[in-house]
């Protein structure tokens, strides 16, 4: 069989792919094109795509017999792909949960920290060479210990975020999920959207689908408090960045750390120029042994489906 892998990948994925299939892997670095989407349909058995190769209904449209029969997705977030097209035109999805957990967790605490105690902000000032020392007023900012976390989405890596605020920081966890969260994994209390908005930091943990899409909107930025910390770490349309940079300018909220951008890779560009605001770049998961264990997650898919068995991590 077939198979295209969309992106350059750790090599220890390459080889185990090529072990099992004849593998074909893009050498370049951005996404695939229009036309690369429906040659790759038409042209693989099987595709192993990644972040923002936009295997859309109009693709499906396209190429309405495709050759292709999955979609073996390096990432748990799929949003660049329409699930429901791929299916009527028989295509399986996958995806790889769990790998990603941990790491992306780790990124969530490293933006509530560097945005509640202005890190990059310092860092900027010290690299500028216009520190002038040490002064007790100084970057003031927000001590996170004893405050509450409200976290928006509480699967895996919300429970994930949730242990690292609530047993490293000393946090309180309060969380807003669609469902019930019979053990959230720490002492944590579910409670509405708009009560989760009121915690001392925010972070957004949630799989971005069409329902969450802009759900961070205006009206969810007037329920912060003013002192109050917004991260971001799921998926970037699911904020609507033009609120999110009023909120900000006109002190709604006291600061963002921010990995994932509504149109990304272009960046608002009023984020950039705001000291408050720290800016990360897609970073999550961005570990070798993450990204390997990812692909090989990713892999694991593609040979139960060449089997016949039924897919690990199917969508």
């Amino acid at each position: 069989m077939r198979l295209l892998i969309t992106r350059p990948l750790p090599k220890a994925i390459v080889d185990a792919a090529s072990a099992r299939f004849e593998t074909v892997v893009r050498p370049e670095t951005v996404p695939l094109g229009e036309t690369e989407l429906r040659s790759a349909l038409r042209d693989f058995d099987l595709v192993l795509p990644t972040l923002r190769d936009a295997f859309n209904a109009q693709v499906f449209a396209d190429v309405p017999q495709p050759r292709t029969k999955l979609l073996a997705n390096f990432g748990v977030g799929y949003n660049h792909i329409d699930v429901a097209a791929a299916r009527a035109a028989g295509v399986a999805v996958s995806n790889t949960p769990g790998a990603v957990t941990e790491a992306t967790a780790d990124i969530g605490l490293t933006l509530i920290l560097m945005a509640a105690r202005r890190a990059s902000e310092g860092e900027r000032l010290l690299r500028s060479g216009k520190w002038d020392g040490w002064h007790p007023t100084q970057l003031l900012g927000m001590h996170p210990g004893g405050k509450t976390v409200g976290i928006i989405g509480m699967g895996r890596i919300g429970k994930a975020v949730a242990r690292r605020c609530a047993l490293g920081l000393g946090m309180s966890v309060i969380f807003y999920n669609r469902s019930p969260v019979p053990d959230p994994g720490v002492p944590a209390r579910q409670v509405s959207f708009e009560e989760a908005l009121g915690a001392d930091v925010v972070v957004v943990t949630l799989a971005a689908t069409p329902e969450t899409k802009r759900l961070i909107d205006a009206k969810a930025l007037a329920r912060m408090k003013p002192s109050a910390i917004f991260v971001n770490i799921a998926r970037g349309d699911i904020v609507h960045e033009e609120a999110l940079v009023d909120a900000l300018q006109t002190g709604m909220i006291a600061g963002a750390g921010l990995d994932v951008y509504e149109f990304e890779p272009k960046i608002t560009p009023a984020l950039l120029t705001m000291d408050n605001v720290t800016l990360l770049p897609h970073l999550g998961t961005a570990a070798l042994e993450v990204r390997t264990s990812m692909g090989l997650m990713a892999v694991d898919n593609l040979i139960a489906f060449a089997e016949g068995r039924p897919l690990p991590n199917a969508v």
